[in-house]
């Protein structure tokens, strides 16, 4: 590996102390408690951009909806993604479906065991094949998530003056100190004492097993290493329209692709400049169906916040006028009792509850 004038690392005192650390410390989690590589592969696929507390009530449910990849292959879209609800980042779940049914039709139902054709799946990124392969199959692939990176960046900092070496730089490093003999453990080890230890902040420095080896500590810039990152965060304004009619409520599917891809939602969109709420929910309706509204009445306003930016939605409930919407494969009429069996943003979550919370006669949720 080439020098770059970091702190020196013995790795084999490295690997000593951070696994000694992970067989006292390590949480006890239902995916650890398999060696099944659809388990790990599920459990890997939800911890992304995800805590540990919020997955594990998902990830018990989808093992006993899909406990295997053929059942998860042979389930249809709609039920995947109603698993999925309130994780967030759908595309990880159609990956996980459209992965099911590549393995099953080409694998013989078996996730297989190399890099090459892991990388060839649906979702199998570096991360994702580095993880399943080291931690079931044994393989000496390191893992480069956001707690491994912060870990790295705070052992091998030398001062705040240069730029944080790019992920290629660590990725040698840990290509250098990986067990062999335990990539699985190594990986894993990395990941909770970013968790457990090292956080984002206030890091628990006095119980980390590698202190003596972090530059970050010994300069005192644990709480500045590495840089909070910024979004950008752009805030529109929605209309969202509950169309009822005969006591059964519209839902129209989102395209394929893109946000929210494929989820089912409340007719609505964008408030256009000069255009009050209630014109732009008839308006919206008419693009997006064909058809006219009436007895339009105020249900909720309502905050939601995606990745980057949030949307302040007003809640509406209506009637058509007239004729009804031609029937199509991405519009539903659902009784109230089988709202629970599509999957739905959480902004329109929140419109049902606040249609249950207002209890209306005619509207039994």
């Amino acid at each position: 590996m080439r020098s770059h004038n970091f702190i020196a690392v013995d790795p084999v005192v490295f690997r000593r102390r951070l696994l000694n650390w992970y067989r006292r410390n390590r949480r006890e989690l239902p995916w650890r408690k398999t060696a099944d590589p659809y388990a790990v592969w599920v459990s890997e696929i939800m911890l992304q951009q995800t805590t540990v507390k919020a997955v594990i009530p998902y990830y018990e449910r989808w093992m006993r909806l899909f406990p295997d990849i053929k059942s998860l292959a042979g389930a249809p879209l709609r039920k995947v993604l109603k698993a999925w609800q309130g994780l967030g980042y759908y595309q990880r779940a159609r990956n996980l479906h459209a992965a099911a049914r590549t393995i099953v039709r080409n694998h013989g139902g078996r996730i297989p065991d190399d890099a090459e054709s892991l990388s060839r799946l649906p979702g199998f990124g570096a991360y994702t094949t580095a993880a399943v392969l080291s931690i079931v199959f044994g393989k000496t692939l390191p893992v480069l998530d956001g707690n491994v990176r912060r870990v790295l960046l705070r052992l091998i900092c030398t001062g705040t003056d240069h730029p944080a070496p790019r992920d290629p730089v660590l990725r040698e490093l840990l290509n250098a100190w990986i067990s062999k003999k335990s990539p699985g453990a190594f990986n894993q080890a990395m990941m909770e004492l970013g968790a457990l230890v090292c956080r984002p902040r206030n890091p628990f420095c006095l119980l980390c097993p590698v202190r003596s080896f972090c530059g970050a500590e010994r300069l005192g810039l644990q709480e500045v290493v590495p840089a909070p990152r910024t979004l950008k965060i752009e805030k529109l304004e929605a209309a969202v329209a509950v169309i009822i009619h005969r006591k059964r409520i519209l839902l129209h599917r989102r395209p394929p692709g893109g946000l929210l891809g494929d989820l089912w939602e409340f007719p609505g969109g964008k408030i256009e400049p000069g255009e009050s709420a209630e014109q732009a929910t008839k308006r919206e309706v008419r693009e997006e169906l064909g058809i006219e509204i009436e007895g339009l009445e105020f249900l909720a306003r309502i905050r939601h916040a995606h990745t980057r930016f949030q949307v302040d939605l007003t809640a509406f409930v209506c009637r058509p006028a007239g004729a009804l919407p031609a029937p199509a494969p991405d519009i539903a009429w659902v009784t109230p009792g089988a709202l629970k069996r599509y999957p739905l943003p959480s902004g329109s979550v929140k419109i049902v509850n606040a249609l249950l919370e207002r209890r209306k006669p005619e509207i039994r949720l």
